[in-house]
């Protein structure tokens, strides 16, 4: 079965009371019992919800295993992974161009409690054969990164990481199982923000955690219950309806990215762009490899100021300021006042995060509106440059 048959038919057969071909939202805290403790597999919608099961089928289909747990927002996914496994004197490896949020909860949460976070350069295999000992729990990766989208070598870190012990995480919520599947090249867990590309129209909060084998799964279902971080029905349905276009949708993003990013590159007020699919990427060969395609994101450096970065991403016709991705609608986000303002200012430096970074998450307009409402706002940089010009003696 295809991807995009998969997407739409896969765990979704139709309701069979009915036979409505979009299946009913249970919206239900409890379900009757037949006598005590016999249920018919649902006894409350913490545990268990038949809406949230079909979510989490689908979910599993996609990434090619069996077993998926959907959680209230991708942090929560990634803290039942955490919580799951690590324990005082454990250690992490994690790159430096990694979200705010992986980096917060590591660095505020587990670390005070005796997690040991290696933050380094993943791209760099000698550096993460250095960074691995007998006591590394996960080598997590993002592939790409987010912002600067880097990309990983999945298969390679897997390599290295099975070799000393660890487990290996791969956060795929830029990719999406659309584009890469990291179960066949090594991992052990997957993490999703659900919330980006998979809902896809921006209007719902979810995560979710997969694995492929199921005692490494276990405890993290486990958590998903007891901790009760679980995402409603509702929630659920409007995912499934949103997974049913991925395919068109990441297309659509993909197009519409390269567009901007071969606009953007070597252009005279950016100084670089970060989009896998450039020759000259980086990681464009490693993409190419264990991607089928190079994703809908794209950032870049303005050359300029921080006030002209603002008023650049503050004014856009199409590119809405706001935080998040991965919706059918535009946004433009500044990291460092914003998704990753959490990470101290030196920090940043040291990272290479820089603050004249802008992240673009293009959504599914026409390229061309897209590419012209970037253009507009160099332009009214450049323009608001020469105004500010000092006017020489000689030329009064």
């Amino acid at each position: 079965m295809k991807f995009s048959t998969k997407a739409i038919h896969a765990s979704q057969p139709s309701e069979p009371e009915t036979g409505a071909i979009v299946a009913p939202i249970f919206q239900t805290s409890t379900y009757e019992q037949e006598s005590p403790g016999q249920d018919k597999g649902f006894s409350y919608s913490r545990t268990n919800n038949p809406t949230r099961q079909r979510l989490e089928s689908v979910l599993a289909e996609l990434e090619g295993v069996e077993y998926a747990a959907a959680f209230a927002s991708g942090i929560a996914a990634e803290n039942a992974v955490l919580q799951a496994y690590l324990r005082p004197g454990d250690e992490v490896i994690i790159p430096l161009d990694v979200y705010g949020g992986t980096y917060r909860i590591l660095n505020k949460v587990f670390q005070p409690i005796g997690v040991v976070v290696k933050q380094i350069e993943t791209a760099d295999l000698k550096a993460v054969e250095t960074a691995l000992t007998s006591r590394t729990r996960f080598a997590w990766i993002e592939t790409p990164t987010n912002p600067r989208l880097l990309i990983n070598d999945i298969a390679a870190i897997s390599k290295l990481a099975h070799a000393r012990g660890a487990l290996v995480v791969v956060d795929n919520t830029f990719a999406t199982p659309f584009f890469q599947q990291p179960f066949e090249l090594g991992a052990d867990i997957i993490v999703h923000s659900v919330t980006k590309y998979l809902a896809g129209h921006s209007d719902t909060v979810q995560g979710a955690a997969l694995a492929k084998d199921p005692a490494v799964f276990e405890p993290i279902k486990f958590l998903q219950n007891a901790t009760g971080a679980v995402p409603s029905p509702f929630d659920c349905w409007l995912t499934m309806r949103g997974l049913k276009t991925l395919e068109l949708r990441m297309l659509r993003h993909q197009e519409n990215a390269a567009a901007i990013a071969n606009v953007l590159n070597g252009h005279e007020l950016v100084r670089r762009v970060y989009f896998p699919g450039l020759p000259d990427h980086p990681g464009h060969e490693i993409a190419r490899r264990q991607m089928s395609g190079f994703g809908g994101m794209v950032s870049f450096e303005l050359n300029g100021t921080i006030d002209e970065v603002v008023a650049f991403a503050s004014s856009r016709r199409y590119f809405t300021l706001g935080e998040s991705l991965g919706g059918v609608k535009a946004l433009i986000c500044h990291p460092a006042t914003m998704t990753h303002a959490s990470i101290p200012a030196e920090t940043r430096a040291q990272l290479g995060l820089s603050d004249t970074l802008l992240r673009l998450s293009p959504g599914c307009e026409n390229a061309e509106d897209l590419v012209e409402d970037l253009l507009e706002g160099l332009a009214e940089v450049a323009s608001l440059r020469k105004s500010q010009k000092p006017v020489s003696a000689s030329a009064r």
